[in-house]
């Protein structure tokens, strides 16, 4: 497993799994491919928008979109694992990964009816060193109702527990 930034000259392979991510929220979120069998994108990778690329081997494997705010504040906006790729924890350890590279305070989401990936993320920050999360219902002005995990990821904390 290796993981990349989403730069100019991979931006294609991001656009590409991020199909396949909209297609398979599609249900919840209602949306449907354009004339050309595109799926519309809610996060551009761009500015404070970071992308990174999961592979495993040398086959593109996950993406995951991340906005860094201000302060060392982070929000998981996207996050997809290719089905196949999904047992071994592979999403728990791109996941891991992530906050590894930025620590800070972070914020995840889930939108209604998306309790398989609220149950992904509950064990995700769990394992992250046992690290403690909040969680609440939040009317996010994109979304409307998600369920929110708040937690923070420090060196230390890291460092002390590894």
């Amino acid at each position: 497993m290796h993981i990349l930034p989403v730069t100019e000259t991979n931006l294609h392979i991001y656009h590409n799994l991020a199909q396949c991510y909209e297609a398979e929220f599609s249900p919840l979120t209602g949306k449907k491919p354009d004339e050309s069998g595109f799926f519309a994108l809610d996060t551009a990778i761009r500015d404070h928008v970071l992308g990174y690329l999961l592979y495993i081997g040398e086959t593109p494997a996950g993406l995951a979109a991340i906005a860094s705010k201000e302060n060392n504040c982070f929000e998981m906006c996207e996050f997809y694992v290719v089905p196949l790729f999904r047992k071994n924890d592979a999403g728990m350890r791109f996941a891991h990964a992530i906050w590894t590279r930025h620590h800070g305070t972070w914020e995840i989401k889930q939108i209604e009816g998306a309790e398989y990936a609220t149950a992904f993320w509950r064990k995700a920050i769990q394992r992250f060193h046992d690290t403690p999360y909040n969680e609440d219902h939040y009317n996010d002005p994109y979304w409307g109702n998600v369920l929110r995990q708040t937690f923070t990821i420090t060196s230390s904390s890291i460092q002390n527990l590894s």
